[in-house]
């Protein structure tokens, strides 16, 4: 299935802009119909000069009227036979008049050029120029109107094309105006003066020599390589003006290349790269390594969600034909199990493998001093003095506890406490109430009702995982009821209260934001889950000025404030994922031993996002709630996991759960987003992201070879409905006749 949707923003000018396109669409359709192509243009000027200049001579005014407007013209709509035209000029209207009209002239007709594509064609260029776009706005971003610059006197470069390709940038009309007016100057001069010499011609790109091109491409090269020069200088001013402070505290010889601040999934990805790069790292962690991920996250919440779906099996195992007893938790066992797969895992991220790989590893707290020195704490010995060229800071994030009253009187646990605390139990808590319903919140919350627990999830918001399209938080929210999960959205939490007593009742109180009623929940566990924020305090960002209210700020390159300090990881954002944050550590630990040469901007353009309730939810790029507020126009395909015939081989009593959603250009293959909810929906994903990396469509896709039966077929089906949808309705009814021919 495939549906075309359109930005609503561009619907109530629809009147007035199909009037003004079928206007303007004529008049272009005139120009380039009755337009001849360059050669003609010349024969034409050569066979008309001595007419042209005998009207000059009788009305001068007259004709150089006529001649600006037709040049305007010609320029607006990029007709074929701009170059001619100049070199006309000069022929008829001498050097002074000559430059004087074409250099306005062309300059006008190039900013109308300029407005239509901003205003009018603004959607249909997108759509045909694709990733050109997104390369010229970043070009522009960077580097300014002197990026339009080394274009204009660069003339090899396509006229027309950089005013379409301008218009769709941020760059205002009137330095667009300003810099062509300037930077086409020199080859109007060029033309015109060559318009002197319009016999001896047989083409006008004779007007340009080799030793002249050259000599154009060298000044346009100089004046590109202007802004990226002037960039440098400028950076290496604002780090001096920077550390102007710390200067007489800059160590003459350094200790380290590199001081890493954290022992997670950044700081290991960090450490990992820059042993790797031969060069003297130190890996400072105050806790295990392995991080969060290891111990708190990741992989026991995976763990857990594992057992909780055999739970689920053999709770449904009637349904496929298998005879089974109701299933009996032996809840130590299942935590035993955990903590022996975080064991399993720990070697990857121990001491003793990375200390193998030529890493320095402190266990202690670090202390950022300056720009260059890092100060580790460790048990029972004196502090440690690093002196480092370059700092990456991957230190984490911790989990938020709302400010609710009595919340600390009844207790609660986090995702970093909740392993701890179940370890203590000898049964899985009979209640439990779940704050939040962002991902760590479905999944917990599903995994305990599996296993047997009265679960209640309370979410403020509208729906659970709003970042997802509404379909998709429905189909999720109806799963976890399934699975017995009380669901509770538009719902705030007010209080906490315990009774008396050793074995007082605990209990949740909760408004219903629709209603304005209040109801009671009575829980074992409360479980928070309302976000997680980065672990910032402690290590000396404040004393050197580092903003640390969310985030710390970085630029493209994951560069602090200070250019000797880089950050990876929460601590950086925007993105909480275990995956990301190693994504950020390759680019902060390259810039940081290789910057003073050559940089690289973090891409986060196919960063996959996986929750893995039941049926999991993955995407990469866009989904159609972010194009749809983006305003960007987009095509719908879908692909229903009911029609797939692995999903319906492992489906119980009911239909197969779960979609594959792609958005593409409308009218081209290209991907701008894949969004799958199937029980492999993150395995499913990796096809999208590899595709979208390299620059693949659904073509690809489709012509890619997939094993029978399985879950990727879906990615297949998907493609293979594009492609039916965009098959044209004249080659079917083509080839219906050509075989009903061929039937004689």
């Amino acid at each position: 299935m495939t549906k075309v949707h359109s930005p609503r923003e561009h619907r109530s000018a629809w009147v007035w802009r199909t009037g003004l396109l079928l206007g303007l669409g004529m008049l272009v359709w005139l120009w380039w119909w009755q337009a001849p192509d360059e050669a003609a243009w010349l024969a034409l000027v050569k066979s008309q000069l001595a007419d042209l200049q005998r009207w000059h001579q009788a009305s001068p005014w007259q004709f150089r009227a006529a001649f600006f407007t037709l040049y305007l013209l010609v320029a607006a709509f990029s007709v074929p036979g701009i170059a001619v035209l100049t070199v006309a000029a000069g022929a008829v209207l001498g050097l002074g008049w000559g430059v004087l009209l074409v250099s306005f002239a062309s300059t006008l007709g190039a900013t109308l050029s300029f407005y239509l594509a901003r205003y009018l064609f603004a959607d249909w260029l997108r759509t045909r120029m694709g990733p050109r776009v997104q390369a010229m706005r970043h070009s522009v971003s960077r580097e300014g109107a002197l990026y339009l610059l080394g274009l204009r006197l660069i003339p090899v470069v396509p006229f027309g094309l950089v005013n379409l390709l301008m218009g769709l940038s941020t760059l205002r009309a009137r330095t667009f105006y300003g810099v062509s007016q300037i930077g086409m100057l020199p080859s109007t001069v060029i033309y015109v003066a060559a318009g002197q010499q319009l016999g001896t011609l047989s083409s006008a790109r004779e007007v340009l020599s080799p030793a002249l091109l050259l000599a154009l491409a060298v000044a346009g090269l100089a004046v590109g390589l202007l802004p990226l020069v002037a960039k440098q200088v400028l950076a290496r001013l604002q780090q001096r003006r920077l550390l102007a402070p710390w200067r007489n505290q800059r160590p003459r010889r350094f200790d380290t290349n590199l001081v890493v601040i954290g022992g997670g999934a950044g700081g290991l990805v960090s450490a990992y790269v820059a042993a790797a790069a031969q060069a003297k790292v130190t890996l400072v962690e105050e806790r295990a390594l392995g991080g969060d991920c290891l111990h708190y996250g990741c992989v026991p919440s995976k763990a857990l969600i594992h057992s909780a779906k055999v739970a689920q099996q053999v709770r449904n195992a009637a349904q496929f034909g298998v005879v089974a007893p109701a299933p009996d938790l032996d809840f130590p066992a299942l935590m035993a199990r955990i903590h022996k797969v975080i064991a399993s895992i720990a070697p990857h991220d121990s001491v003793e493998r990375y200390t193998a790989l030529g890493v320095d590893v402190l266990q202690g707290h670090a202390t950022i001093i300056n720009p260059w020195t890092v100060e580790v704490t460790r048990p029972g010995q004196g502090p440690q003095r690093i002196r480092t060229r370059a700092i990456v800071i991957a230190a984490g994030a911790q989990p938020v506890v709302p400010d609710l009253p009595g919340l600390h009187d009844v207790g609660f646990a986090t995702s970093d406490t909740l392993w701890s605390q179940l370890a203590l139990c000898a049964t899985l808590p009979a209640r439990i109430v779940v704050l939040g319903g962002g991902p760590i919140g479905c999944e917990l919350g599903q995994a305990f009702a599996r296993l047997g627990a009265a679960v209640t999830v309370v979410e403020a918001g509208e729906r659970l995982l709003p970042r997802e399209d509404p379909e998709v938080s429905d189909l999720v929210q109806s799963a976890l009821q399934g699975d017995g999960v009380q669901v509770l959205t538009q719902h705030q939490a007010l209080r906490c209260t315990k009774g008396s007593g050793d074995d007082a009742q605990k209990s949740l109180l909760v408004r219903d934001l629709r209603s304005g009623l209040e109801h009671t929940l009575c829980f074992d566990l409360l479980v928070c889950a309302v976000g997680r924020r980065a672990r910032l305090q402690g290590y000396g960002l404040e004393t050197l000025g580092i903003a640390t209210e969310r985030t710390v700020p970085t630029n493209a390159y994951l560069q602090t404030v200070f250019p000797t300090i880089y950050a990876a990881g929460d601590v950086a954002g925007p993105y909480q994922f275990t995956h990301a944050a190693a994504h950020q550590a390759w680019y902060a630990t390259v810039n940081a031993l290789w910057g003073d040469f050559k940089r690289f901007a973090a891409d986060y353009r196919h960063l996959p996002v996986t929750t893995f309730v039941s049926p999991e939810v993955a995407r990469v790029g866009l989904n159609a709630r972010e194009v749809d507020a983006q305003g960007v126009a987009f095509e719908l395909t879908r692909f229903d996991l009911a029609d797939l015939d692995r999903a319906l081989c492992e489906a119980g009593d009911a239909a197969p759960r779960g979609f594959v959603h792609v958005l593409t250009v409308p009218g081209s293959d290209r991907i701008l987003g894949v969004t799958i909810v199937a029980d492999r929906a993150a395995e499913m994903l990796a096809e999208y992201v590899l595709a979208m990396r390299k620059g693949l469509g659904l073509k690809a896709v489709l012509g890619t070879v997939h094993a029978y039966p399985t879950f990727t077929e879906a990615n297949k089906y998907a493609a293979g409905n594009w492609q039916r949808a965009h098959v044209p309705a004249w080659l079917l009814r083509g080839a219906r006749w050509f075989h009903t021919w061929r039937r004689g």
